[in-house]
């Protein structure tokens, strides 16, 4: 039975199937040489300063575009920072000092965060089940609308 995929570690049980990536997230934050960083309760800054300034370009973007790649596949098994991912993805190109804090801050909430992953329920129904939502007013703050989609195969 396979109990751990590249960077992935799988439980199963009688109840369903269980993937996280505990030890890839420590190697991120070891990575970053955050290993003793406090956590935080949001991934993102849910009061975001607006600036106007360009700011300091970060004197390493190797690093940030590696640490951003690796919250990429972090993504596949923790859907909680998708969006924050995805924000700070925006700016591979050119990365400023405010862009790393954004990205550290992601790895903060992922420090406190360390044993969330997947659950895919046991069930005998086929059934697709999808929603989604968007934010139009979201539009003027970010550039575009603010969309989100979920699908369940199973049982909900």
């Amino acid at each position: 039975m396979c109990t751990r995929l590249t960077f992935m570690a799988v439980t199963c049980d009688h109840h369903g199937l269980f993937l996280y990536q505990k030890q890839y997230i420590a190697d991120i934050i070891d990575r970053a040489d955050m290993t003793n960083c406090i956590s935080c309760p949001t991934p993102i800054d849910t009061k975001p300063k607006l600036n106007a300034s360009p700011g300091t370009p970060f004197e390493n973007p190797t690093q940030y575009r590696n640490l951003v790649g690796a919250l990429q596949y972090i993504t596949f098994t923790r859907l909680d920072i998708s969006y924050a991912v995805q924000q700070v993805c925006l700016h591979m190109h050119d990365p400023h000092t405010e862009h790393m804090s954004d990205l550290k801050r992601i790895i903060r909430y992922l420090q406190g965060t360390m044993s969330h992953g997947l659950f895919f329920n046991k069930s005998s129904v086929d059934k697709l089940i999808s929603y989604t939502d968007a934010d139009w007013e979201a539009v003027q703050i970010l550039e575009g609308p603010l969309q989100g989609i979920v699908s369940f195969l199973g049982t909900i």
